[in-house]
């Protein structure tokens, strides 16, 4: 692993869970919204059926859609997925109303905050030379929440999924983002929280891929190819 490292000019890196995090949890931040409004919910029920609703919904991929008609579809793909987390405890202007503060709300710090070291080790990475970018199953919003958490001018490339027209683990996505940095796969870093998604769907792609994993929670991973903190990755590129 350490010999594909030395040839790496882009270190492409997944946004949520990656960079940032949730402020406190999706089924928190869903329920204090929802009492805004009227409706009182058990957060860790909000928070597995949100997991579960999650899990059925489709790619967040609108091939060939631009402009308003995608914004359109992105704001719809996450209606169907809340409506499905609250079901009949709202409906009506009452859930168009949450749902309409609940999204906008996303777009910024009040739902998001950054791991500590990650601005530091955005920098470090720069200073090494590194080109930097961004390969995440998001909406445009991510454009907002990176700006909002003020990591923007650190990143060169941004690509997502909503406008890419592909999904983590398709190659596809993965292969926009080379053509965009204009680099071979072999020149490439791609570092995620996700075995599956992230280094297994970069390594498809012919990516060198490192998992980000604070807590420890995938030991069959072999060191290297593992790391707790931006922090390690900065030292496993010497920089």
């Amino acid at each position: 692993m350490k010999g594909r490292l030395g040839n790496i000019q882009v270190v492409f890196l997944d946004a949520a869970g990656t960079l940032f995090d949730v402020r406190g949890s999706v089924g928190e931040i869903y329920c204090r919204f929802a009492r805004g409004h009227g409706v009182v919910a058990d957060s860790r029920a909000v928070q597995s059926r949100f997991v579960e609703a999650f899990n059925r919904m489709p790619p967040l991929v609108f091939q060939g859609l631009q402009g308003p008609v995608l914004l359109a579809a992105e704001r719809d793909w996450w209606k169907g997925l809340v409506r499905q987390v609250f079901g009949s405890q709202m409906t009506g202007e009452v859930f168009e109303r949450f749902f309409g503060d609940l999204f906008e709300a996303f777009r910024g710090p009040e739902c998001w905050q950054l791991f500590p070291d990650t601005p530091g080790s955005l920098g470090r990475l720069r200073a090494h030379g590194c080109r930097l970018g961004i390969i995440s199953n998001f909406d445009s919003r991510l454009y907002d929440v990176l700006a909002s958490l003020k990591i923007d001018s650190l990143l060169d490339y941004i690509i997502v999924s909503s406008y890419a027209g592909a999904a983590k683990p398709d190659p596809a996505i993965f292969h926009a983002a080379l053509a965009s940095a204009r680099v071979k796969a072999a020149e490439a870093l791609h570092v995620g929280d996700s075995l599956r998604v992230d280094v297994r769907g970069a390594q498809a792609a012919g990516l060198a891929a490192v998992l980000m994993d604070p807590q420890g929670k995938q030991p069959d991973v072999p060191d290297g190819c593992r790391i707790r903190s931006l922090s390690e990755l900065c030292a496993l590129l010497g920089a």
